[in-house]
């Protein structure tokens, strides 16, 4: 008797979240894009006042919300949380002025530019290590 499985109710072991894969990180990567898109629909609601942006508005989150949630089955949650939020945060200061009428300093660019480093080395430091052992214990046998 075949009996269903229960392997994709279930939320990932540890060892699953010990290797994300590509999947993990372009969701992850969809989920800032989409949370860029959000805070600046949210900015063009002028709060939730104006009806397009805001219809807009929720799309967004809610895919925002979607693709967080497929990315963290497979990355650690505060390093998922961190890039996310880094991403929405870099992508809606650098398209504000771009939509509305904003600015961004020399200093604001800088600090962003250190938000952008600090994304790529937690993507960096996620990445299993050639010749390390987690490395060889997810190579094929």
């Amino acid at each position: 008797m075949n009996t269903p499985s229960t392997a994709t109710s279930t939320p990932p072991s540890r060892e699953d979240r010990s290797r994300p894969n590509t999947r993990s990180w372009l969701a992850l990567l969809a989920a800032g894009v989409f949370e860029v898109g959000y805070a600046l629909s949210v900015n063009g609601s002028r709060g939730f006042t104006e009806p397009v942006w805001s219809s807009i508005a929720v799309v967004f989150f809610l895919f925002t919300l979607l693709f967080l949630s497929i990315a963290l089955r497979r990355i650690a949650v505060g390093i998922g949380y961190a890039i996310w939020a880094g991403i929405g945060a870099v992508g809606a200061a650098a398209l504000g002025p771009v939509f509305f009428d904003e600015t961004l300093t020399p200093a604001q660019i800088a600090w962003l530019a250190l938000i952008i480093a600090g994304v790529i080395w937690l993507k960096l430091a996620d990445s299993p290590r050639r010749g390390s052992a987690a490395s060889k214990d997810s190579a094929p046998a």
